[in-house]
């Protein structure tokens, strides 16, 4: 019987930690658009680069107004890398 309750919570666990890698995986959209933010307010940036990051900025905002955190990120990260952080 020890055995039994053994196997069962570690198969608990097995499953159950895939789902939490998932969610750890991506960050909070608002928190990477605040640091977005403060990276625009302290860059140099071209009028190209600066209409670029707007745009992409915009595209992160709607995803993540959609709550869309991962695709609203990686729009936030081109923008960054636009800005070459």
């Amino acid at each position: 019987m020890g055995r039994f309750a053994l196997a069962i919570a570690l198969g608990t666990l097995a499953v159950s930690c895939p789902a939490s890698s998932v969610f750890a995986a991506t960050a909070p959209c608002e928190g990477t658009l605040k640091t977005l933010r403060a990276a625009e307010a302290a860059a140099t940036l071209s009028a190209s680069d600066k209409a670029r990051v707007s745009e992409l900025e915009t595209k992160g905002i709607e995803r993540c107004n959609a709550d869309d955190d991962k695709r609203a990120d990686e729009f936030f990260a081109q923008a960054m890398k636009v800005m070459g952080k």
